[in-house]
């Protein structure tokens, strides 16, 4: 069995091009160009790279962006500081607060204060309780809502099927759970999660048909945990000092239907769908939606 590629790089594509549309719209109804606001604290490299990967997405489709770098020594009311200043601007439709922040700055503290209608990550408490809510609009979490997207642009089945999330994070597994679980198209599965404090991973994984895997453990899922045709997405990365290794072990190829590769996956579509929470919120801001 080959599996098919699950290219995130083709999702993002696709996904921009219709940004690029949507910005030309609502800028031809005397609408601003969307803008989008990054707030990196610190010199983490990741987090930077991350950052301008971000802001090279922007200017491919017609987004303004708006970036605050502070020094790793900003206190918390710095960083506040930062975030007030941002959910005030009338230019910034959606931004950001790149993660992790610096010990002494809490990142709960820190989400908490983001405006949730210019919540371009999806991760505020008041956009995740949106999830559970029949018709709830908002911002989605990006990297969940890549995941989804991913699946229905390849023509993954999803609705009635089984799909099983190996971890419980904020920012991908609770989210994804409720996202595929809602009665709306791409959806309306049966979602089960698991996580490392299960001792007998395997029993769960053999029976998904979409197994998303987002523990942050190197190649924790190996083809014997996969069941022969299934879906399987690697959504969770970890670095051994050397290169990326994913969550799922790339044998896995010969079991799985179909199969995230091992770069240019999900974190493709994260960052498209990030560009898409920012565009939706400058239409809901100029009444466009």
């Amino acid at each position: 069995m080959t599996a098919i590629e699950l290219s995130g790089v083709a999702l993002a594509e696709a996904v921009e091009a219709e940004l690029i549309g949507r910005v030309e719209a609502l800028m031809s109804g005397d609408g601003p160009r969307p803008g989008l606001g990054t707030i990196l604290v610190g010199d983490d490299g990741p987090s930077a790279s991350y950052v301008r990967k971000k802001h090279e997405a922007c200017q491919r489709v017609g987004i303004v962006s708006h970036h605050t770098h502070l020094p790793e020594t900003a206190t918390p009311d710095d960083v506040m500081a930062a975030i007030a200043e941002f959910n005030a601007a009338d230019d910034v439709d959606a931004f950001i607060v790149q993660l992790p922040l610096p010990s002494g700055c809490d990142e709960t503290v820190a989400l908490l204060a983001v405006d949730p209608d210019k919540d371009a990550d999806g991760l505020h408490p008041v956009n995740l309780g949106r999830l559970v809510i029949p018709d709830g609009h908002g911002p989605v979490p990006c990297t969940p809502a890549g995941i989804q997207a991913l699946l229905a642009h390849n023509d993954v089945p999803i609705e009635g099927r089984h799909v099983v999330i190996v971890g419980r994070g904020l920012t991908i597994g609770r989210p994804l759970a409720l996202l595929l679980s809602r009665k709306a198209p791409n959806a309306n599965a049966a979602v089960t999660v698991v996580h490392t404090g299960i001792g007998d991973l395997t029993s769960y994984t053999t029976q998904a048909d979409i197994l998303v895997a987002a523990a942050g453990r190197p190649s924790i899922i190996t083809p014997d945990m996969v069941k022969p045709g299934a879906a399987v997405v690697s959504a969770g990365i970890s670095w051994d000092g050397k290169r990326l290794i994913p969550d799922v072990d790339e044998a896995c190829a010969g079991v799985a239907g179909w199969i995230t590769p091992r770069l240019g996956g999900v974190g493709p579509t994260t960052v498209a769908l990030l560009l898409r929470n920012t565009v939706d919120a400058a239409e809901r801001r100029h009444g466009a939606r």
